[in-house]
């Protein structure tokens, strides 16, 4: 005789307790946030109780609640895979905070102290004719300096690594490739001062007077070794599907790279160049030696001694006043903002020309 099996008579999966599957216990989502609260709670309270009064302490000693109560909380209601995963996500979570609490208080500090200065006058005006200890002055020549010695940096050092990458990747085999790759990775790690020392050591030998484009060759060294490795990075995600079938057709190898490979890693090298230009848009040290810094407007960078946005900021510190100390943070403030756009503009530039995908 042959049995009927139908759906109420197979028995339901049965689940241990505890287990976190589908039949078993869980925590609602808004656990995490429940454990953040207590967690800071109890590490605020007992720093109180403690007399201690740095807040540093007092975050550690949160943090570390916040990740006991994790692991004991989902331990208990799920089971001790669930309760390790949380831990690792909390240690993530506390990782994360940690690396951007000093930048969020870096930002902070410097916008709240920047803006008592920062005005239309700051931003056009120079400090020819201002005492440093007195009230007054502006920026405008450090600016003028930073855009002029950036850029001649970029013209140098942009050219150079796009073809150096290009030669890397596309070229490169064999001890000639390997040395270059090898002076390359030297470069990344070379001191700025370094690099103005170098320069400088030139100068004194051909007797050269300081100017912005020594400055900006010093710059370029600095941007160059940054340059060669991010685009050759993204001329290695190229796929080389697309040389194969452009070399199908019958184009040239170097039209290929002009045509097709580079246009297609442009966003990524566009991105590259914009983190190196902000890499060297703060660096003091070669412009101390090789600019010397100046008080004057002077729009000439091939002539002359310039300033800068770094130095400028090195240099109304230095003068130890309440009035230097306000256009010093003023002046970072500007920098950060001239980096961030920079950054800003990378970002655009690099979803504008992603290459665009098919359904």
């Amino acid at each position: 005789m042959s049995q009927t099996v139908t759906k109420d008579s197979v028995p339901a999966p049965v689940s241990a307790p505890g287990s976190g599957g589908l039949t078993g216990r869980s925590l609602p989502r808004w656990a995490p946030l429940g454990f953040a609260v207590a967690g800071t709670a109890l590490g605020c309270g007992l720093g109180a109780v403690a007399g201690w009064h740095s807040e540093v302490q007092w975050g550690l000693l949160s943090a570390i609640f916040f990740m006991a109560i994790s692991y004991a909380v989902t331990s208990a209601v799920e089971n001790r895979r669930q309760a390790r995963d949380k831990l690792a996500t909390s240690i993530v979570w506390v990782c994360f905070i940690l690396a951007v609490v000093p930048l969020l208080s870096l930002i902070w500090v410097t916008v709240s102290r920047g803006v008592k200065v920062l005005d239309g006058y700051f931003l056009t005006h120079s400090m020819a004719g201002v005492p440093g200890f007195e009230p007054g002055g502006g920026v405008y020549h450090a600016l003028v300096g930073t855009l002029q010695q950036v850029g001649l940096a970029a013209l140098v050092s942009v050219p150079l690594g796009l073809l150096t990458a290009i030669y890397l990747v596309e070229y490169g085999k064999g001890a000639l490739a390997r040395a270059v790759t090898f002076f390359v990775d030297v470069m990344t790690g070379i001191p700025s001062i370094v690099a103005g020392l170098f320069l400088l050591s030139i100068m004194l030998m051909f007797e050269l007077s300081p100017s912005g484009l020594m400055g900006a060759l010093a710059l370029a060294i600095l941007m160059l070794p940054v340059v060669v490795r991010s685009t050759e990075e993204m001329l290695k995600l190229v796929p080389n599907e697309l040389r194969e079938a452009s070399l199908a057709l019958g184009v040239p190898k170097w039209r290929t790279i002009i045509k097709v490979v580079v246009p297609t890693a442009l966003g990524g090298i566009t991105t590259g160049v914009m983190l190196a230009v902000a890499r060297i848009a703060g660096e003091t040290a070669p412009i101390m030696l090789l600019v010397f810094g100046s008080q004057l407007i002077n729009t000439n960078p091939f002539e002359g001694a310039q300033s800068s946005l770094p130095f400028y900021i090195w240099e109304q510190y230095r003068v130890g006043s309440e009035a230097s100390y306000d256009r010093a943070w003023a002046a970072a403030l500007v920098l950060i903002a001239f980096v961030m756009l920079l950054n800003l503009v990378a970002r655009g530039i690099a979803r504008w020309k992603a290459p665009k995908t098919g359904r």
